[in-house]
């Protein structure tokens, strides 16, 4: 009888990059981070990665969720969805990607409060008026 093959230390050391984007809660579950990651919005060290790739400790990851843009490098690894304080020790997110994200949370934040939207909609007369001044606005 032959003895069994046991993985390598390395091998032990890795886990599924779409368990581990789950496991880190960016995403709800881990068939939407396999869909994420073949959709070409989960990079790892700047090459596209795959559901099932091996991700290590210290690789950088490029998570595009939405309209927000994480830059994370990778502290610790687990296969395992815990609570949010263990999931976030997994990670650390750089800076550039920390100030990006809250401008453009700003700048989302800015842009909608000079549009309120009705409380109501219009009546009868309110849409033709906004039919007339479509006109308008089409010559």
């Amino acid at each position: 009888m032959s003895k069994p093959i046991l993985p390598t230390p390395e091998a032990r050391e890795c886990v599924r990059l779409d368990a581990w984007l789950w496991a880190a809660r960016f995403f709800k579950t881990r068939a939407l981070a396999k869909k994420a990651i073949e959709a070409g919005k989960v990079e790892v060290d700047t090459h596209a990665g795959k559901p099932s790739s091996p991700l290590r400790a210290g690789e950088m990851l490029t998570i595009r969720r939405g309209e927000e843009r994480f830059e994370v490098l990778v502290l610790g690894l687990s296969a395992q969805r815990g609570p949010a304080p263990v999931a976030q020790a997994l990670y650390r997110e750089t800076e550039a990607s920390r100030a990006a994200r809250e401008a453009e949370r700003e700048k989302r934040r800015m842009e909608a409060t000079g549009y309120r939207a009705p409380l109501t909609k219009p009546d009868k007369r309110a849409r033709r008026l906004i039919q007339a001044l479509g006109d308008i606005d089409a010559s």
